[in-house]
């Protein structure tokens, strides 16, 4: 019996060599270790992958069809790959090509609230595909005692669409532009609220930051019908980074990071489409302050609304520019209406 066994663990372990990896890991070029958020980009400018905190995708959503894959890390372009290059087990990414902003903290002195501005993306994809983008500046305003968040407070922001048939039975066709959303900063200031049975967290420690990733999941084994249409596998996975080795409070934040999954199709339509929506903030500001009342504008997804060219500071996570790089005059910005 031993020996049976013994047999058929050689030949476990022998198999397993000949088994191709299903997933590809992306990793820093200067510390080794994974690299989660990474966008991978078709040909066409579709979105194919974004990697998990353990810098993973899989590797069956490449094909050998497309020609080149640019990579896209922290907003920008960090490599172009071919299929054969990129269909390794690991790849190593220059990570440093953008340097590590510092929060700046206006106001040490205690107060009632703290106000956390900084810059944020959000973009819709409908089978991969762009279908709608938004950027801008917002602050979000918490109770100081409480960590809890308070009001969301957008100051200036853009929105830019693709045109779209719009047909009422063809959810492919739909402007989703309507679901562009600001991140939801619910829960930051205190991530212990995540720990619930229906979600799944996992912890990196890196050598700049640590993070956290917090993944749910509902209609996973049977689709929610609603007037003829189909929602079927929704998942969310977020990802928040704090200061190194820190408390992981308000004063250590330093990124937000949310994908939003769901399938959906008329019940006409043969198979399910996939939407995808990308939210994404990054601090600039911490201020202790006692007055909550802060100028901001209503988000109306149907127009852009700024005074200033804020996308133009180096430091703002543009990822607009990425993508008229593909979609050219087909991605326009709707009306500036300050």
């Amino acid at each position: 019996m031993m020996k049976r066994h013994y047999l058929i663990s050689i030949l476990f372990i022998f198999l397993l060599n000949f088994i191709p990896a299903q997933s590809i890991t992306f990793v820093s070029e200067q510390t080794n270790k994974p690299l989660p958020k990474v966008s991978v980009f078709g040909n066409d400018g579709s979105i194919l992958a974004f990697s998990d905190i353990d810098g993973k995708i899989d590797k069956q959503a490449i094909s050998p069809s497309r020609e080149k894959f640019q990579l896209v890390y922290n907003n920008f372009p960090v490599a172009l790959l071919t299929y054969s290059e990129l269909s390794q087990d690991i790849i190593k990414i220059n990570d440093q090509v953008k340097e590590i902003e510092t929060v700046v903290i206006k106001n040490t002195k205690p107060a009632k609230y703290i106000v956390i501005k900084g810059n944020f993306n959000a973009y819709v994809t409908v089978n991969n595909k762009l279908n709608g983008y938004t950027d801008g500046i917002v602050s979000y305003i918490f109770d100081n005692k409480t960590k809890k968040l308070k009001s969301t407070n957008v100051e200036q922001y853009r929105v830019f669409r693709l045109e779209t048939k719009n047909e009422k039975k063809e959810t492919s066709s739909w402007d989703y532009g309507q679901s562009l959303q600001l991140p939801k900063l619910k829960n930051v200031g205190n991530p212990e609220e995540y720990k619930t049975k229906r979600n799944t967290i996992k912890e990196l420690k890196g050598d700049y930051k640590d993070q956290i990733e917090v993944s749910g999941a509902a209609l996973q084994e049977k689709e929610f019908s609603l007037f003829g249409f189909r929602f079927f596998d929704i998942r969310t996975i977020l990802n928040m980074s704090f200061e190194k080795g820190s408390e992981k409070s308000l004063k250590d934040f330093l990124e937000y990071n949310e994908v939003a999954f769901v399938k959906l199709k008329h019940k006409s339509e043969p198979n399910y489409n996939q939407i995808i929506l990308y939210n994404n903030f990054y601090p600039t500001e911490l201020n202790f302050s006692n007055d909550d009342d802060i100028e901001n504008v209503k988000f109306d997804k149907k127009i852009s609304n700024y005074k200033t060219r804020y996308w133009q500071e180096p430091s703002f996570p543009n990822m607009q520019t990425i993508f008229s790089s593909f979609f050219k005059d087909g991605l326009k910005e709707q009306p500036n209406k300050p």
